[in-house]
């Protein structure tokens, strides 16, 4: 059966990269485009592990994250931050959300498979 990954993102060409980049890669792929579908999405879904973007509208990617560790549903799925903030500051306070990684647009595919699988193991 395939992992199920559940990516997040408010940018349509940025999220049919990852999705792409995943597809291509054997796993199955779930997505939310705001925080708040991500937070529906991550309860419903169940996913192996989840992409998620910081600058998102609705909700941004430090309160989904938040949110996420929060509820004992999905507080041990593993999610990897994928952003455009590649400051110190966006990371540590990734970090301190609950992220387990962390990775910086625009990203190398595979780099991104790369740390999913190490994720996932």
């Amino acid at each position: 059966m395939d992992r199920k990954i559940l990516a997040i993102d408010d940018d349509p060409d940025q999220l049919e990269a990852v999705c792409a980049c995943l597809n291509d890669a054997g796993y199955a792929i779930s997505t939310a485009s705001n925080g708040r579908e991500a937070l529906q999405k991550a309860r419903s879904v169940s996913p192996d592990l989840i992409v998620l973007d910081l600058a998102m509208p609705q909700l941004d990617g430090f309160s989904v994250c938040v949110k996420l560790r929060k509820d004992a549903d999905t507080a041990a799925i593993p999610i990897l931050m994928l952003t455009g903030f590649s400051s110190d500051f966006g990371r540590r306070t990734g970090f301190e959300a609950g992220a387990t990684d962390y990775l910086v647009k625009p990203f190398n595919p595979e780099e991104l498979v790369s740390k999913v699988e190490a994720l996932l193991c």
